[in-house]
């Protein structure tokens, strides 16, 4: 199937422009280029996966040539920059193999494509019917000038050992750094700390905050590095990085609500032909059959407990909100099973114990909850009841609350932008105390986020998914286009600290969403 590029200036013919801000700069080919205060002649970026060019749910070549340090590595060659040598993975499309003592094991999936649009929406697939050719065993030969690591945390950076083949399935050890650490037992801010860089860039800090916050908040599978431990390791690693007497420009975190992977699905998906779809059937009937068995009479019950509004009938003219659990929420799984029993209703009175252990702390979703991209694949998934439940009350979102897992709630989100706040109040006081360039990505992404999004010569970019043109299809990395954005903002920061007067690159040059 032919694959095109898609033009961001064609999506923007369908939408208004001229509010946009416009930051693309006046033409500065006749000016001729400084350095200013800075040394460029060996630049090293630090990071994680926005920092190595991942995107699309993959690190591969493509994304690795548009990663944002490559493209600032570009525009510093005009004043003696060296060479920018990126660890590069061995095909275009992503994934990892390890191989382990029982044989190959596949650990990271193949970038995400559209295969095709179903009503309107995406229909999302992993390239190479998912099979990576990339081999995590294979050590490459360095020394990498790109330092980031896709899945790193602050204090990844600073772990002896985080390269280690070993460590891998203990998950103690990273396997993109394995690819590329220059011996085992290293840690990544040594492995930069022996290239005597002259000038770095530092972006670390996101997956402190939005690992935790793409898991749901569910501290089984992710935890959210408290604001005092990740200060620790913050000003630990600006302190290593201090000791090279290399000049830079560190970058601070973006707030989880600008993302499209926690933003583009509504709290309410559930319209009557939604329903009437997959494991869930029969459209309207279907709605009838659901409040007669479920949401009427805990609504019924829930009123009569003072808590009706956590659950309220379905409608068959206005969307739905998911039914999710809110573990916030005191539980009243006693007092539903005691109503439930107490009712009279032969149904009712057989499903007591069910409901009460259920829909305890069972609400529907409301403003202010986030339903990460990845859940929408769960909706309407049946969940394996007790014998005797109908198993039209299985149905994920619908019927079954969902998990902690799939849903952030409006107390979760706070609690992680009132972490990643304090996160960037520790970064824009080490960039002060060193006297480095600063970044304020988080206000970059707001802008992007914005309705009105940004304009670079005419071609708007927004946080939208898919035709917003700045994120890539896993809705947390950039495409090429918005890593030019970023990569603009590095430039701007550096040029005003040091004196320079490096030339931001053009967005609309890079690459965005491939359509079918």
């Amino acid at each position: 199937m032919k694959k095109i590029i898609i033009s961001t200036l064609a999506v923007s013919a369908l939408l208004f422009t001229t509010s946009c801000e416009n930051d693309f700069d006046t033409d500065v080919k006749d000016i001729q280029v400084t350095k200013g205060d800075a040394d460029f002649t060996k630049y090293v970026s630090l990071g994680n996966s926005l920092t190595s060019g991942y995107r699309d749910g993959a690190l591969y070549i493509d994304g690795q040539n548009e990663s944002y340090p490559s493209m600032i590595a570009q525009q510093m060659r005009l004043v003696g920059g060296g060479d920018f040598k990126q660890p590069m993975m061995a095909d275009n499309n992503g994934g990892l193999i390890l191989n382990t003592l029982v044989g190959p094991m596949q650990i990271a999936n193949t970038k995400l494509y559209i295969n095709s649009f179903i009503d309107g929406a995406p229909d999302l697939k992993f390239a190479n019917n998912n099979t990576a050719t990339t081999l995590t065993n294979t050590v490459l030969t360095g020394p990498f000038n790109n330092l980031g690591v896709p899945g790193a945390k602050v204090a990844h950076l600073l772990a002896d050992g985080y390269g280690n083949v070993l460590n891998v399935a203990a998950k103690t050890a990273n396997p993109y750094f394995v690819r590329f650490a220059s011996e085992p037992n290293t840690s990544v801010i040594k492995d930069f700390k022996k290239q005597n860089p002259t000038f770095f860039s530092l972006w670390i800090g996101n997956n402190d905050a939005l690992l935790y916050a793409l898991a749901g908040a569910d501290g089984t599978a992710e935890t959210l590095t408290p604001p005092a431990q990740f200060n620790g390791y913050y000003n630990a690693l600006i302190n290593e990085i201090a000791t090279t007497n290399a000049k830079g420009v560190i970058a601070n975190i973006p707030s989880v609500t600008t993302i499209p992977a926690l933003t583009t699905i509504p709290v309410n998906p559930l319209t009557a032909s939604v329903l009437g779809s997959g494991n869930v059937t029969a459209g309207n009937a279907t709605i009838d059959a659901l409040n007669a068995q479920l949401y009427g009479p805990l609504n019924q019950i829930l009123t009569a407990l003072g808590a009706g509004d956590r659950i309220k009938p379905l409608s068959k003219t206005v969307a739905n909100p998911l039914l999710i659990k809110d573990e916030s929420l005191p539980s009243l799984s006693a007092q539903i099973t005691a109503a439930a029993t107490a009712s009279g209703n032969p149904t009712l009175m057989a499903l007591a114990a069910y409901l009460g252990a259920t829909y305890g702390q069972a609400r529907q979703a409301k403003t202010g909850d986030l339903v990460p991209l990845t859940t929408k694949a769960e909706i309407g998934k049946l969940e394996t009841l007790p014998p005797g439940v109908p198993a039209s009350l299985g149905a994920r979102g619908v019927a079954y609350p969902f998990a902690d897992k799939y849903v952030l709630t409006a107390t979760e989100v706070t609690e992680i932008n009132t972490a990643i706040a304090a996160y960037n109040v520790t970064i824009q006081a080490a960039a002060t105390a060193k006297g480095y360039a600063f970044v304020d990505a988080n206000k970059k992404m707001t802008e992007l986020s914005a309705q009105s999004g940004i304009s670079y010569d005419g071609v708007r970019y927004t946080a939208k998914f898919v035709t917003g043109g700045a994120f890539s299809l896993d809705g947390v990395h950039l495409t090429g286009r918005g890593y030019a954005v970023i990569a603009n903002e590095f430039i701007k920061s550096i040029n005003a600290t040091y004196r320079s007067n490096l030339p931001q690159v053009d967005p609309n040059k890079y690459s965005g969403i491939k359509f079918p």
